[in-house]
């Protein structure tokens, strides 16, 4: 792996904030952001590097389309202000083409999936020859076309950014900022601006997990922040997946004025995840239920595995929130049945198990 050159995680300088259930069901809203690359006219190309300049650690896939084969390979995992290698060596392409998506503790991917060409792809590791035609076990998703730029030392790169154009610097603070949120710490607003909110709230996270602070400026901070995310949690909502099938969850608040559901947060088997509940709701509501590799609602004697309750409340396929929870047809939702969370202790982890 190849990482970019970026300041010292934590050497934060005070500047101004610049200000779609699964696949075919994409998950949770979040922030827009977009796909940045800069053009370039080579007609062959050498390694070839995406940098990630978002505030999620992301996935990548990329396809390589040349004359009437197309392949595809993945997952590379990206870190805020890291680069990755994903082709080595001078690579002769017709095009290359690109999916990216956030890790699952982030509920949604942020990036637009709005590419021309549905290309396939597998949930772990994967090199497909011949990714046009799905088989068994992979997954037909949008992949967008990339030109990159040469960087100085003769290779190409390829920028992920959002709206907000952090630099590497900011991406990284956006980073630990996020995930310091959804573990429940309050480091908003997440801006890549370094202040006393944000140091306070990384600080109480490290003590925690009895860690010190020179652990922030190594590589793998962010694989320790995101362990700390998969796991149970003493306090807020905690979901723990244990079973062997993927989970897709959401979450609704009620503050004694508006009740607000949202989802899809993504729960891998074996992880925890805990949504971005913030305030302090009256009270919590859930409904999780599990699917297979193509997305679709797992089954046990034609029924459903799901774990909700008697509360209805809209959502739809796709990506979602709303504060509205009448007539939810009319307005183009489901009415789905979700359950009521005791918070009385503080916290609590719901367990998703096989009956």
């Amino acid at each position: 792996m190849t990482r970019a050159t970026h300041p010292a995680p934590m050497s934060m300088r005070r500047a101004s904030a610049r200000l779609s259930r699964y696949s075919k069901r994409t998950v949770l809203a979040l922030p827009a952001a977009v796909l940045s690359f800069l053009a370039s006219s080579a007609p062959a190309f050498a390694d070839l590097k995406l940098c990630n300049r978002m505030s999620y650690v992301v996935e990548a896939a990329i396809g390589i389309d040349d004359k009437a084969a197309t392949a595809t390979r993945g997952w590379f995992r990206i870190d805020p202000a890291a680069c990755r290698v994903v082709v080595q060596g001078t690579l002769a392409a017709d095009r290359i083409l690109l999916n990216a998506r956030a890790l699952g503790v982030y509920g949604a991917s942020p990036i637009p999936q709005n590419g021309s060409d549905t290309l396939c792809v597998a949930p772990d590791n994967f090199v497909i020859a011949a990714a046009r035609q799905c088989r068994s076990g992979q997954t037909p998703v949008p992949f967008t076309q990339i030109t990159p730029t040469r960087s100085d030392d003769g290779n190409l790169v390829a920028y992920l950014a959002e709206d907000s154009e952090y630099d590497d610097e900011q991406a990284r603070l956006a980073g630990i900022q996020r995930l310091l949120v959804i573990a429940g710490y309050d480091a908003a607003p997440i801006d890549g601006v370094d202040g006393p909110k944000t140091q306070a709230a990384l600080a109480a996270f490290l003590k925690s997990r009895g860690l010190t602070a020179d652990i922030v400026q190594t590589p793998n901070f962010f694989t320790v922040m995101i362990d700390a995310v998969q796991s149970p949690s003493s306090t807020g909502l905690t979901w723990c997946n244990d079973t062997r099938h993927k989970i897709m969850a959401a979450v609704a608040t009620d503050d004694g004025k508006a009740v607000v559901s949202r989802g899809w947060y993504r729960i891998d088997p074996g992880k925890c995840l805990h949504p971005d509940v913030t305030g302090q709701p009256k009270q919590i509501f859930s409904f999780a239920e599990a699917v297979d590799v193509e997305n679709r609602t797992v089954k046990l004697k034609d029924k459903p595995l799901s774990w909700g309750g008697t509360t209805q409340l809209c959502t739809r396929e796709s990506k979602f929130e709303t504060n509205e929870q009448g007539d939810c047809t009319s307005r183009g939702f489901a009415t789905t049945g979700f359950a009521a969370v005791d918070m009385s202790g503080g916290g609590n982890t719901l367990r998703f198990a096989m009956p």
